[in-house]
């Protein structure tokens, strides 16, 4: 089969790109992304030179390009990770969150009525649920909570499922939704909690934490996610949301204090700021469909995920310094310049 990955690029989509690559040797994956600040090519460097993998620049919210694309490729599975994803830049600048997930989904979703294609499948987030009370520990995100949105970043991916949905029903194009608690693990950008945490520790700079620390997330290994999808994608069924969680909840300082424990760095070094606006209190994911409908089941608890996420960032530190030197950004033009 002929895979479109967008935003494969991205923390997700990169290591998505990766395991597929790796996995499926007799299926061909494109990587299309459009490399905005969070895209970064060096991710991909393991996978370059491999005969089933190709890397296009293009945005999802083009029409002419991704028409053009799907006619040239005519791909058989598309997986949309492309989106704005950080909650407080979706508080300064919403427009861009709506361009991206809102109107880039529903391009590619015309690409697909157009042309065809075996499934279409939405990477979206937990996040469209709202939030959950903190002394409720007994209620947990179904695939039957009503959306209930708190940022614009929620909203935009919030829209972008009703899309979906709609274009399923309206259009009968093959979809599926996938909505994931928090995601942690290798080539996270550092702009997120577990790599920003690790990189400041590590320098012995302030860890800023919002509030008092006590917003709760449940936390998945990237790989866990990689494997669900690929689950969803092949044996999932057409119309269908499936959760995707790591039965592993955390609070905000819990994660922080346990970073700052592995690399032996003080307590002192965290410091409270003010909290963003909106700040939803818990997320918790109950994957009970996935597990029991398609045999799913996390490889890494909390314990094993986080010291093997703090050892890679330890060990590839040049990835995640080029990131916030800026060099990163150069790589396209170094090894792709003449060549696209």
């Amino acid at each position: 089969m002929k895979f479109i990955v967008t935003g494969g690029a991205g923390f997700i989509g990169g290591n998505f790109v990766h395991y597929m690559v790796e996995k499926y040797p007799q299926d061909q994956i494109i990587n299309l992304d459009a490399l905005t600040y969070a895209g970064n090519l060096e991710t991909l460097q393991p996978v370059e030179g491999k005969t089933n993998y190709k890397f296009i620049k293009g945005d999802i919210t083009d029409r002419d390009f991704i028409f053009g694309l799907f006619e040239k490729e005519k791909p058989d599975v598309i997986v949309n990770f492309a989106a704005e994803s950080h909650v407080d830049r979706s508080i300064t600048d919403p427009d861009i969150f709506v361009r991206t997930n809102v109107m880039g989904t529903t391009t590619l979703l015309d690409a697909c009525k157009a042309h065809g294609i075996q499934r279409y499948h939405q990477v979206s987030t937990d996040e469209v649920y709202g939030d959950l009370p903190l002394d409720r520990p007994d209620l947990f995100f179904t695939e039957e909570t009503p959306l209930h949105t708190s940022s614009p970043y929620s909203s935009s991916k919030a829209s972008a499922d009703l899309f979906v949905m709609a274009y399923h029903r309206t259009f009968g194009i093959p979809v599926s939704i996938s909505r994931c608690s928090n995601n942690y693990g290798p080539y996270q950008f550092p702009e997120k909690l577990i790599p920003l945490m690790i990189s400041r520790a590590l320098a012995d700079e302030a860890l800023p934490v919002y509030g008092n620390g006590a917003n709760v997330r449940d936390w998945l290994h990237v790989y866990d996610h990689c494997q669900a999808i690929d689950l969803i994608i092949r044996k999932g069924s057409d119309g269908c949301i499936y959760n995707i969680g790591g039965h592993n909840e955390h609070s905000n300082l819990e994660v922080v204090k346990t970073i700052l424990q592995a690399l032996g760095k003080p307590d002192s070094l965290i410091k409270y700021v003010k909290d963003r606006p909106g700040h939803d209190m818990r997320y918790a994911i109950d994957p009970a469909k996935l597990e029991r409908d398609l045999g799913w089941e996390p490889v890494y608890n909390f314990q094993t995920g986080i010291r093997q996420t703090i050892q890679w960032y330890l060990d590839n530190r040049e990835w995640w310094e080029h990131i916030i030197s800026g060099e990163y950004s150069h790589y396209f033009e170094k090894m792709y310049k003449g060549r696209v």
